[in-house]
């Protein structure tokens, strides 16, 4: 039978959860067993999708086509199983689906309640996720306990327990030990306050994570098992560290893995973190660093960009530098914050709405002009479109429809060209919100002379997207004469993909989302060839752009 693990958090939000539970997960997946992971969200949204990313961050696609929370990112990068739509769902999943039940007589006339109508939902989709073969199923319970909105999911994951037992279940809390400054001591009484208020709804936990600044200390670890009812060795120490990717090597040094396998009376084999060993010891001692601007919309909050800006970490370590990301908000002046920060590459991400762009296009024909490599990405692509289209192609008043109702519209909905037949070119709508959004992994045919080819090693790729406008097939031909290279298309070849500048050293953008497959044990080969020409062009400047 999978035992399935309930990761719950208490005293403060954004502790880090998904990052734990994910590290936990990559301790178990290197002993032998195969690890899953679900996100439980206890917000009414259906989905992120709608949500802004100032709300909530950055919103992560599986390869499915599922708008989910960041955390699935988390557990696509720390362990090997692909994530799909049954690995995160929300109260309003939970209650879109109970309501239409009801409305179609599925409940036979009975009185409608959270007990058991609600809570029997949650745990047909936990069940959902227990895939034949699984081991370990690692369920995250978004929120902190004592909020209305998680309680649901506490009294489901109760009720599971009973169900399954103590030798298949366990249950884990993650708490904040704050450290207080004026005092010079740590105080455990939030710890205490937590699971006394998970103990009331009937969940004991079986280990407690303690965030804190720095290493809790013995006395520490005995004071909070004995008020929280767990062995002292059940009491796990999460300090502040600087690199994510240390904490399955934290977690394994205080035993907490083998402590699980015990508890739940499985054999395992000796854990083989060596690959994760040798990734930390590359970023040690480095000598040479590259300076990278984002040149974004929602640079206040950095979650907002999160696969992304591990896709750039995972490259430079791989190539044995330091990175250093300079977040330039495209709506003040972004030209000048770039050479005042005398970067080495440019990058602009994908996003939505009008706020920022022309200040995004600025930068992209900053980084044209000034031969400074250049990658764009979804919105980062139509625009670098847009710019190449105003500069190089005599298309002065070259725009997006998702931003103009006038000029001339570069880049479009698919519904608003036709194909050569003159029959409107259809696509599966996927959102609400009206348009055409493509979402999920699509393959993209590559050419076979390109850059992006030779960086591929292949001609076929498949990448995951997340958008509603491409590149208006009506005036390909025009950018293409003027020399944009189109070098990357749909299957059926009528969607641009990807584009490249030949003449510029290295300028490349494309329609997809590379960083939400990209790992740091396996880099994103798009982005190391990024991250490597950075570092070309500071060697051969002699200094930062």
């Amino acid at each position: 039978m999978t035992k399935i693990l309930f990761i719950t958090g208490g005293v403060v939000s954004s502790l880090g959860k998904g990052l734990t539970a994910a590290a936990l997960g990559a301790v178990i997946e290197s002993r032998g067993f195969k690890v899953s992971m679900v996100k439980l969200d206890p917000y009414i949204n259906v989905d992120p999708g709608t949500m802004s990313p100032f709300q909530h961050g950055e919103v992560f696609v599986t390869d499915d086509g599922a708008e989910t929370d960041l955390d699935l990112g988390h557990y696509e990068r720390f362990i090997s199983t692909t994530m799909t739509r049954d690995n995160n769902f929300t109260t309003g999943q939970i209650y879109a689906e109970v309501i239409q039940k009801e409305r179609q007589g599925e409940y036979l006339g009975q009185t409608i309640q959270v007990i058991p109508h609600v809570t029997d939902m949650i745990l047909s989709k936990i069940k959902k996720a227990l895939i034949p073969g699984l081991d370990f199923l690692l369920v995250e319970i978004g929120g902190t306990v004592g909020d209305i909105e998680s309680l649901p999911f506490l009294e489901a994951i109760r009720q599971l327990r009973c169900e399954m037992g103590s030798q298949n279940t366990l249950f884990m809390h993650l708490t904040l030990v704050p450290y207080m400054a004026t005092s010079g001591e740590i105080k455990t009484k939030p710890t205490q306050h937590s699971t006394k208020e998970l103990r009331s709804i009937g969940i004991q936990p079986d280990v407690i994570f303690c965030r804190t600044v720095n290493p809790l200390d013995e006395e520490s670890k005995r004071k909070i098992a004995l008020f929280t009812n767990v062995a002292s060795d059940a009491v796990i120490s999460l300090p502040d560290i600087d690199n994510i990717y240390e904490l399955p090597a934290l977690l394994h040094a205080q035993k907490v893995d083998q402590l699980i396998l015990d508890q739940l009376g499985l054999t395992y084999e000796k854990a083989d973190l060596s690959a994760w060993q040798k990734l930390i010891e590359n970023t040690r001692d480095v000598q040479q660093s590259v300076s990278i601007a984002i040149i974004g919309k929602y640079t206040e909050l950095k979650e907002a960009y999160k696969s992304l800006n591990e896709a750039l970490k995972h490259a430079s370590m791989h190539l044995g530098c330091h990175l250093d990301l300079v977040f330039i908000e495209a709506s003040k002046d972004p030209i000048a914050q770039i050479k005042s920060a005398r970067v080495d590459a440019i990058l602009v991400p994908g996003g939505f709405g009008e706020r920022g762009i022309e200040g995004k296009i600025d930068a992209i024909r900053y980084a044209r002009e000034q031969q400074i490599p250049f990658f764009g990405i979804c919105l980062g692509m139509q625009l670098a479109v847009i710019e190449y289209a105003r500069s190089q192609a005599g298309i002065d008043d070259a725009t997006s429809s998702e931003f103009k109702q006038s000029g001339t519209p570069v880049i479009s909905l698919v519904t608003e060209w036709e194909d050569a037949s003159g029959s409107a070119i259809e696509r599966t709508a996927q959102s609400d919100l009206g348009g055409t959004m493509r979402l999920g992994a699509q393959t993209c045919l590559l050419e076979k002379t390109s850059s992006t080819a030779e960086i591929y090693g292949t001609t076929s790729i498949s990448e995951r997207h997340r958008h509603r406008y491409e590149v208006n097939a009506q005036y390909v031909e025009a950018l293409e004469q003027s020399g944009l290279n189109v070098v990357g298309r749909s299957k059926d070849s009528e969607l641009v993909e990807m584009i490249e500048i030949p003449s510029h050293p290295w300028f490349i953008a494309c329609q997809f989302h590379p960083e939400f497959k990209s790992k740091p044990l396996a880099p994103h080969p798009l982005f190391i060839a990024f991250i490597h020409a950075g570092l070309t062009h500071q060697n051969k400047e002699g200094q930062h752009a």
